[in-house]
């Protein structure tokens, strides 16, 4: 980017819930993201025309240094997140498998076609939709902008990336790994600040958004591409997910992937569940007294700790302020504590996880409480349990623990989810799969396998090898006028 007179006020990240300062930069001022953008379109032509192979190259040599510098991606993952390491080295092993997923998705899904048509040959050939804005989250600030940009590259877009402002350093490492990889100047370029750059980023003359994160962003970026439909925009934005249990024989198994499901990454990932319903019967009270055992017994810590713990704190003493804060108006709202959610005195950010029986709330807000605290709902019946996981103006995860494939049939029916499992966790998703959302969840353009279709175009076209007059002649029209 270029140098500009505006100030460029600073960006510090600091471990969560401390003011230990993980990364230093500054954040980028609105001529740094034009000229970004002005640098992507001038790079597009030449990044578009190189054949696809040649893109395809670069991205392996990405995997490559991806691999070769997990170590130190996980450690900036731990940094600025909190995460455990050995769940920050999980996500630093998704760059380089996302690679090659994205790579088999645009051959299977992107690939050109060919048909035989009475006018000639009729093909379809696919092509980058341009200049691409990725804006990414904070909970997997590599793995989820990284099934973006990978993608969108391929496929011969430019990306200008504004990394979440809780996980610069991420973000930039990332950046740097496709620098070393040999990708040219101004195919990606990173600017780095809050929203508000991100507004600024949504504001220039991009070709395409692409986004992660909160309801309430998504919607502020649907409003300002307003009269703008030439804007590709991609969104998922979360979720209010129920885990729905029913006439499990295994409790063990069914209360080990409901906790996992509710408070792994500290409760912070959009695919989390959020409410556990349950058809009241014999095995009910069982389920809970091991749920209950989980939440108090879960090993919660900071990343280097020996031995490792579950999850580690949220992304900062905020972010557990507003847990704390829906857990409290719940019990003036008339819910029933069964483990209480708890500041641990170690760090600000990090909290025990919260079991919190809310059948007796005649109100119950339909909103996504991103950290580890776990609504219950007791139902009468298996239909009841499906009108009460419906009960969301979301529609991302939803998961059944049952026995009973007859019972699944009807639930995949009758759910409205994107992602629907059976005895899974509601986290559980597959790279060789769509991953999005209904309702406030996305606006109907997966990402995950499906990512291939909104990085790329297609164009109809229709061939002849020859130009000669048609077969049939339109009426009114002399064919061979004087």
């Amino acid at each position: 980017m270029t140098a500009s007179s505006e100030s460029t006020p600073p960006l510090v990240a600091c471990f969560p819930g401390t003011n230990e300062v993980v990364w230093e930069g500054t954040v980028a001022t609105e001529m740094q993201v034009a000229d970004a953008v002005s640098h992507a379109r001038a790079a597009l032509t030449s990044w578009q025309t190189s054949p696809v192979e040649e893109r395809i190259a670069v991205a392996e040599r990405f995997a490559d240094a991806a691999i070769q510098s997990q170590d130190q991606i996980a450690q900036q993952i731990s940094r600025e997140t909190g995460k455990p390491h050995w769940e920050a080295v999980g996500e630093a092993k998704l760059i380089p498998a996302k690679v090659k997923l994205a790579i088999e998705a645009y051959r299977e899904r992107s690939g050109a076609q060919q048909i035989d048509l009475p006018q000639g040959i009729g093909r379809v050939v696919y092509r980058g939709v341009g200049v691409m804005a990725v804006l990414g989250p904070f909970n997997f600030p590599a793995h989820l902008p990284n099934g973006h940009i990978v993608p969108a590259l391929i496929a011969g877009n430019t990306v200008v990336f504004k990394p979440s402002e809780m996980t610069p350093g991420t973000g930039e490492l990332l950046v740097q790994l496709w620098q070393a990889a040999g990708l040219p100047p101004g195919v990606l370029q990173t600017v780095q600040g809050d929203g508000k750059v991100g507004a600024t980023l949504v504001s220039q003359a991009v070709d395409g958004v692409l986004f992660t994160g909160s309801y309430s962003a998504g919607c502020a970026i649907h409003r300002s591409l307003a009269g703008r439909p030439q804007v590709l925009l991609a969104l998922e934005m979360g979720g209010n997910n129920p885990m729905v249990v029913h006439q499990a024989k295994d409790l063990d198994a069914a209360a080990y992937l409901t906790a996992v499901s509710a408070f792994v990454t500290a409760g912070q990932r959009c695919t989390c569940a959020r409410r556990l319903v349950l058809v009241d019967g014999a095995d009910t009270e069982p389920l809970l007294e091991r749920l209950t055992v989980h939440c108090q017994t879960l090993r919660i810590g900071l990343p280097d700790d020996d031995p490792q713990p579950f999850m580690g704190p949220l992304i900062s003493s905020l972010a557990a302020d507003r847990v704390l804060s829906a857990q409290a108006e719940w019990l003036r709202g008339g819910a029933v504590e069964l483990v209480t959610a708890e500041r641990d005195p170690r760090n600000p950010a990090l909290i025990r996880p919260g079991l919190i029986d809310v059948t007796a709330m005649p109100d119950r807000n339909d909103e996504e409480v991103f950290g580890p605290l776990l609504q219950v709902v007791r139902v009468a019946d298996f239909d009841a349990a499906i009108d009460e996981a419906n009960r969301t103006a979301y529609g991302l995860s939803a998961s059944l623990l049952c026995d009973d494939r007859e019972l699944f049939d009807r639930f995949r029916t009758f759910i409205r989810a994107g992602v629907v499992n059976w005895n899974q966790a509601t986290i559980g998703a597959s790279g060789r799969l769509p991953f999005g959302g209904l309702g406030a969840s996305g606006n109907h353009r997966p990402s995950g396998y499906f990512a291939a279709d909104y990085c790329s175009d297609a164009a109809a076209m229709l061939e002849s090898e020859s130009l000669s007059m048609p077969a049939t002649i339109m009426p009114g029209i002399d064919p061979a006028p004087a």
